[in-house]
């Protein structure tokens, strides 16, 4: 059984993925999936706003490469390791 601190933190990282799924297709205002978009993107938005103001995206190909996703990600998993290490999983 996991650490309930690391499943919580597991879980945000499939939220934030699921954000930048999301982020790939254009989502009408209407359409059924702006409410979970919505919710994704209240869930996401306060931790990658602030990495985002700090570090812009990166220019590739014509287009602007957001950042940010990536390193909250590469953040959580330096943060689940001790914690599973220290519950001994």
């Amino acid at each position: 059984m996991s650490h309930p601190l690391s499943a919580l933190l597991q879980l945000y990282i499939v939220v934030i993925f699921a954000r930048v799924i999301l982020s790939w297709f254009p989502i009408s205002p209407d359409s059924p999936m702006a409410g979970v978009y919505r919710l994704v993107y209240s869930l996401t938005e306060p931790v990658l706003g602030p990495i985002r103001r700090v570090m812009p995206s990166v220019g590739f190909g014509g287009m602007g490469l957001d950042l940010s996703p990536l390193i909250v990600l590469f953040a959580l998993e330096l943060l689940i390791i001790p914690i599973v290490r220290s519950a001994g999983l």
